[in-house]
């Protein structure tokens, strides 16, 4: 990408804190587990979206509430004076506490959310701007949040609460002309007989297993799309090794009695109507038919006491736009604690997005993917119709906006302000669009300009050098050459995971290739961002004949390191290639190049 969004920018903080070691071993080893457990990400849409209303707010709204609330957020990741870090619907894990069914079961004695209002809960989805909500029905551990007749262990019949809150959370949505949907483990239930553990069957007869699906998962299901009025989607989770009947079977339930729902991708074997990617992954390329990301607002998905590392209103911001840009659907996650709430930190950055889009609705709702298909310096773009949407996260502070390939005619340029508008000029040269722009944001949060084209965009997404402030490429963008190139996920705590692409494993001449356009010549300060182990040696050259080198140390963790100044001398398309000449060939892994222009 150019700039995937700046709370995750080059200098990837999101990555930042990895860590070495057993622990991280550990945690990475079950990662690979935990991601074949997500089962098939590739699903096929199955409907005519022109027709179809058929998941409307989600092909519509872009934007929907998460919400992971259970047994486990009682536990709020402590268990006998212990804390443990990382995703609290495990606490049952081996990575985790480690707990047995006959010491995590009766805990549900001690659960009485008592402050939850459904009402509350869906107004702050409304005041988000959010157009549904999803909210576990049951998890792993097996406890069902509703008053299910096919198992005592839930809400109603377990805990001194006495109350079924999907029932409530069902009828606050429809008073309040919100989608409600459910998430359903289908393949894992830890604390019914013959469930699957972790993922992996058990080992024992199949005919075991069975009898969970038989008596508890399918007739679940059949509870949870009969009993809550309309609903927008049932969203199934790591399908694992289930077999392909048994999906088959939960989804004729789904169609049978919500024929207007929505499946999920991650009910598995190709049966669901649109693709999940992994958690907490914005891809850096636009992605071609119908997905959502799913995010949390701070680490966790269910409520950790721990967990303050809260996203900004303009992280929030950024995420959602560009996974609108790349096209796709933004699913935020909140974790009620034990008595029922919201943190009060979560609901604030809610809030205060909420307040953005409220002045911007234009901009996200019925959003389609960038021209481009990647970032841009300064932030992202969303397309409606003729109409181009830059949404500047990063505010130039030279006055001016660039837009490399766009070919259309620019008819009006506005600098949006809420209700409000200002002309802007714009020059269109060579390829090249400048926007020029006041020298003060007009949005603290992210500022919108507003672009009518002649037509539909038309745009060579060439990767430009900003003649005005950093370019951050990664390796997504460039093609490997002796060297192997892939894509990297695992999980810094057990749960949060981060995702990147790499290129590694540097043969002799191995080298990354990046094409990139050149508006402005002169010199730009050349930055690599890698990982590895001791000293090493890069070179970054151009195909005109200037090459820089330069020795710098390495780590476990993806740093940016300086290399150089680099000369363009001329405007135009350059091949900047990068080799690592000395070092350990197996263990670096460069992440990406960014180039900063050197002003005089």
């Amino acid at each position: 990408m150019i700039k995937k969004i700046s709370s995750a920018s080059f200098s990837l903080k999101l990555i930042i804190s990895i860590i070495i070691g057993g622990l991280f071993l550990s945690i990475n080893s079950n990662a690979q587990e935990m991601d074949k457990m997500w089962g098939e990400r590739d699903q096929k849409v199955k409907i005519d979206q022109t027709i179809s209303i058929k998941g409307k707010r989600f092909r519509e709204g872009k934007y929907a509430m998460f919400v992971h609330w259970g047994l486990y957020s009682h536990f709020a990741n402590k268990w006998d004076g212990k804390t443990y870090y990382g995703i609290g619907e495990w606490m049952m894990n081996e990575n985790m506490a480690n707990l047995t069914t006959e010491k995590y079961v009766p805990v549900a004695k001690e659960f009485n959310p008592i402050d939850f209002d459904a009402k509350k809960l869906v107004q702050l989805a409304k005041d988000a701007g959010m157009k549904y909500i999803i909210i576990t029905a049951k998890h792993h551990d097996g406890f069902a949040m509703y008053d299910s007749k096919v198992s005592d262990f839930n809400i109603v019949k377990a805990t001194p609460f006495k109350r079924d809150p999907m029932k409530e959370l069902s009828k606050a949505c429809a008073d309040a002309g919100l989608g409600f949907g459910f998430y359903y483990s289908h393949n894992q239930d830890w604390t019914t007989p013959y469930g699957t553990v972790y993922g992996k069957n058990d080992g024992l007869d199949p005919t075991s297993y069975e009898s969970y699906f038989r008596n508890k998962c399918l007739p679940q299901v059949e509870e949870i799309t009969r009993n809550y009025g309309p609903i927008e989607l049932v969203w199934f989770d790591t399908p694992g090794n289930m077999k392909k009947e048994f999906v088959e079977e939960l989804v004729a339930v789904v169609r049978k009695n919500q024929p207007n729902a929505f499946v999920s991708g991650r009910a598995g074997h190709d049966l669901g109507d649109y693709n999940t990617l992994g958690d907490m992954e914005i891809p850096v390329e636009n992605e071609e038919g119908l997905w959502e990301t799913v995010d949390v607002t701070n680490d966790a998905w269910g409520y950790a006491w721990y967990d303050e590392n809260w996203k900004s209103p303009n992280e929030i911001l950024e995420r959602l736009i560009s996974t609108v840009a790349r096209g796709g659907t933004y699913m935020l996650n909140v974790g009620p604690n034990g008595k029922g709430t919201v943190p009060q930190p979560a609901q604030k950055s809610l809030q205060a997005a909420g307040e953005w889009l409220k002045r911007y609705p234009q901009v996200v709702y019925n959003g389609e993917g960038s021209p481009w298909r990647h970032a841009l310096p300064w932030g992202d773009v969303i397309q409606q119709g003729s109409k181009l949407y830059l949404c500047v996260y990063e505010w130039p502070a030279t006055g001016k906006l660039y837009l490399p390939g766009l070919k259309n005619k620019i008819e009006k340029s506005r600098l949006l302000k809420g209700g409000q508008s200002e002309k802007l000029k714009t020059v269109q040269n060579g390829g090249w669009t400048v926007v020029h722009i006041p020298y003060e944001r007009a949005d603290k949060l992210v500022s919108v300009i507003e672009l009518d084209l002649d037509g539909k965009a038309n745009v060579n997404p060439v990767l430009g050098l900003d003649p005005g402030m950093m370019t951050e490429l990664t390796t997504d963008f460039a093609s490997a050459q002796q060297s192997k190139q892939y894509k990297k996920g695992w999980m810094e705590k057990f749960g949060e995971w981060k995702h990147i692409n790499q290129i590694t494993e540097w043969e002799n001449n191995g080298s990354a290739i990046w094409k990139v356009e050149v508006l402005k010549p002169g010199y730009y300060q050349v930055d690599l961002s890698y990982s590895g182990a001791g000293k090493v040696v890069w070179r970054v050259e151009h195909n005109e004949g200037v090459q820089i080198q330069n020795q710098q140390n390495s780590s476990a963790i993806y740093a940016k390191h300086p290399i150089g100044w680099m000369n363009f001398e001329k405007a135009g398309i350059y091949d900047i290639k990068v080799s690592l000449v000395e070092g350990k060939r197996k263990e670096a892994s460069l992440n990406g190049i960014s180039f900063t222009p050197i002003i005089f």
